[in-house]
């Protein structure tokens, strides 16, 4: 389905995708004081599954727009890493993704 969707479309997948888990990312400096400082187990345990289908997602999408886009090897790369590094996702958002789901006139613009 991501293979089908036009490339304006596929970039703003790419953002939302990046974002979610980014998101994802940085909830467990809220669940694991909670799993670990607490005891209380099950807030971990569901920020963790949806942690990691947005993890597979998003290299998924990142894989689909690296070849749709043409992406550098560097770019590629980078990122894949991202979504190791906390804020990583927001980074590359801001970077490289946005450029990709942004109308022609204001690509041209940055």
């Amino acid at each position: 389905m991501l293979t089908q969707l036009d490339r304006r479309s596929l970039g703003r997948a790419l953002r939302i995708v990046a974002i979610l888990e980014g998101i994802s990312y940085l909830l467990f400096a809220v669940t694991m004081p909670l799993k670990y400082g607490y005891d209380i187990t099950a807030p971990n345990y569901y920020v963790g599954m949806a942690h990691g289908i947005l993890f597979m997602l998003y290299l998924v999408v990142v894989a689909i727009s690296a070849r749709r886009f043409r992406w550098s090897l560097t770019d590629t790369g980078l990122s894949a890493l991202a979504s190791l590094i906390p804020f990583g996702t927001f980074y590359m958002d801001y970077k490289l993704f946005r450029r990709y789901s942004d109308s022609p006139r204001e690509a041209e613009t940055r």
